[in-house]
């Protein structure tokens, strides 16, 4: 059996800013861009990593107004479950993030488990984490 993971969603305030984010500073390419009256759904991708990508969208698409509100409440908060990305360059990469206007929550370090690795928050708040193996 082969499994692998096709993508995960992002939840995000405000899509436009966090392409900057996650386009200019981590690198990911646009795949498609769906409208739904007001919400939207973007997914980006590599082409290193060919059907491996990610969905950003806002609190509220796709789902209750109820459930938008809480999602919307924890996204504010800071405490939506964070991202981990792995580079070859992490060095570059965090100069590219950073360029952005991210903020830096951990410069990057090496740590006791063995990967060198740096964290910022996205435009939104979610937490980000850039790895590096040794």
């Amino acid at each position: 059996m082969n499994i692998s993971l096709q993508y995960s969603h992002i939840t995000v305030n405000d899509i436009d800013a966090a392409l900057v984010f996650y386009s200019n500073g981590l690198g990911l390419e646009v795949k498609s861009n769906v409208e739904s009256g007001e919400h939207r759904w973007v997914t980006l991708g590599t082409s290193t990593q060919p059907g491996l990508e990610i969905v950003l969208s806002d609190p509220h698409a796709g789902r209750s107004p109820a459930d938008g509100d809480l999602i919307q409440e924890l996204l504010t908060k800071g405490v939506m479950p964070m991202t981990v990305f792995s580079t070859d360059d992490l060095d570059g990469v965090f100069e590219k993030v950073r360029a952005t206007g991210a903020e830096v929550l951990q410069e990057p370090i090496e740590q006791p488990w063995g990967p060198r690795d740096c964290a910022f928050r996205d435009p939104s708040g979610n937490m980000i984490r850039l790895s590096q193996q040794a």
